[in-house]
């Protein structure tokens, strides 16, 4: 483990000053939410307004971001996580130049990979932040290692929920875990599927005022996607419903959703990065 720290300290420090994407996790508490369908049509979008932008499928074991793309993909993690490829070597390409580092779906061992493998992921992922402006990282629903490790690494964690309270109170819980390990410094929550403008507006606020008096931290919210039949009829087409319903309720919202994203990403970041991150999991400085 020294031997690895040490590495990762040398790169840390050449790190340092170069250009850096901005690192998103994306999680949820339960699933069946829609983080994924977001996660890919928000990829989409912000790729349409100009960023370079890269998702990563990290639900290791049950990926299907590829689904919902409608695309295949020939190489995946698996075959990095093997040592077959690189990680270069395994990127494909989406809507206005979107990058995929698609996963492996029914692979036990992308499910349950040791601290070292996760580690050795998370670094060859680093390698990515000097060539995108987002870094989308999709992980599974619940808080397994694999997710929290994730969002332990990103400059923001975004919550997706629906308003159901089955949802709401799993995803109270992955947000209590976070906060209480202290390395997630910001989290943002998405409500998905609101039946209206008030539901979806009110699941937000009363969410966020939950999570500020009962585990003091404040959330930011990103906003509400409505429930409607045209993401369904996507989904079922495996066509992402900003590019088969670009004028839709759903679509707008989310290009709202990706303009605020914008407009915080254009502050100052602290220098932290995946690799700096990975540094203190190692108790580096």
């Amino acid at each position: 483990m020294g031997d690895q720290a040490q590495l990762l300290r040398r790169l840390v420090d050449k790190d340092r000053g170069a250009r850096r994407a901005k690192v998103i996790t994306v999680a949820s508490g339960k699933g069946g939410v829609g983080k994924t369908n977001i996660v890919v049509n928000l990829g989409i979008v912000l790729a349409g307004l100009g960023q370079v932008t890269t998702i990563v499928d990290a639900d290791l074991g049950l990926a299907n971001v590829d689904v919902v793309l409608g695309q295949y993909f020939r190489y995946d993690l698996e075959h990095v996580f093997k040592g077959e490829k690189t990680l270069e070597e395994v990127i494909g390409l989406g809507p206005h130049g979107l990058r995929i580092v698609p996963s492996a779906s029914g692979v036990p061992q992308m499910a349950n990979m040791e601290n070292k493998q996760r580690n050795l992921l998370i670094a060859e992922l680093a390698k990515l932040e000097h060539t995108t402006d987002f870094l989308l990282i999709d992980t599974g629903a619940g808080i397994s290692r694999n997710v929290v490790s994730f969002a332990n690494l990103a400059d923001e964690v975004i919550i997706v929920v629906t308003p159901e309270p089955t949802s709401l109170a799993d995803a109270y819980g992955l947000v209590k875990i976070l906060v209480k390990g202290k390395a997630v410094r910001k989290i943002a929550l998405i409500v998905n599927r609101a039946q209206g403008i008030q539901e979806g507006k009110l699941t937000g606020e009363r969410f966020l005022a939950l999570t500020e008096r009962f585990l003091n931290f404040k959330m930011r919210f990103l906003g509400y996607i409505l429930d409607d039949a045209v993401v369904g009829q996507a989904v079922r087409k495996q066509q992402p419903f900003v590019q088969s319903y670009p004028e839709s309720w759903p679509s707008r919202q989310l290009e709202r959703i990706a303009k605020e994203m914008l407009g915080q990403s254009a502050e100052a970041l602290p220098e932290r990065g995946l690799l700096s991150g990975l540094l203190r999991l190692f108790g580096g400085r």
